[in-house]
């Protein structure tokens, strides 16, 4: 088999998850240690079956492909937002929305700008890996499931983090428990 930079940039997409996959996991303990309220809901297998589809289509379609330098240069630049926003939050990254009731939403970093930049991330990512690696048709796909399944993860999310912090509400309502 010969290892091509299509490879490469497979084996340290994959790592990189795992260790993100490591570290959120102890900060979740962390987190319910604390207090914390892990929101879950039906929203999360889609979640889960996306990132693992669209991780092993890759794998499948494109462990011997060469990476394509101008996508490539959009990956780094999308990594170093995935960077900013982990640094942001730090020890509060997870995957699973974990909450500590009355905490305040972090309004640093790349937060200033946007109240997900995390998901903004994640739907740039679904398109400009498979890019980087010549799948045109398999970015478009992954990229608008990526849109819909982060909607709907976007949409139960708020509610979880204005059960902490109601005054994050732009409409000052009171959030419902009942759609997580």
């Amino acid at each position: 088999m010969q290892i091509t930079s299509g490879f490469i940039f497979l084996v340290f997409l994959t790592a990189q998850r795992l260790v993100e996959l490591w570290w959120s996991k102890r900060n979740e303990a962390r987190l319910k240690a604390a207090g914390g309220a892990v929101y879950e809901s039906r929203y999360w297998p889609l979640v889960m079956i996306l990132q693992a589809v669209w991780m092993v289509g890759m794998w499948l379609l494109a462990y011997d492909h060469a990476i394509v330098p101008v996508f490539f240069a959009l990956f780094v630049a999308t990594f170093a937002l995935r960077v900013w926003v982990l640094a942001t939050l730090g020890r509060y990254w997870t995957i699973n929305t974990i909450v500590i009731p009355g905490s305040k939403l972090v309004t640093g970093g790349p937060y200033r700008f946007l109240r997900h930049p995390n998901y903004v991330v994640m739907a740039c990512e679904m398109a400009v890996v498979p890019l980087t690696l010549g799948l045109p048709i398999f970015a478009v796909i992954f990229f608008v499931l990526a849109v819909l399944v982060l909607w709907i993860r976007i949409s139960y999310e708020n509610v979880a983090l204005a059960a902490a912090d109601p005054s994050s509400r732009p409409d000052g309502a009171q959030p419902s428990s009942s759609r997580l």
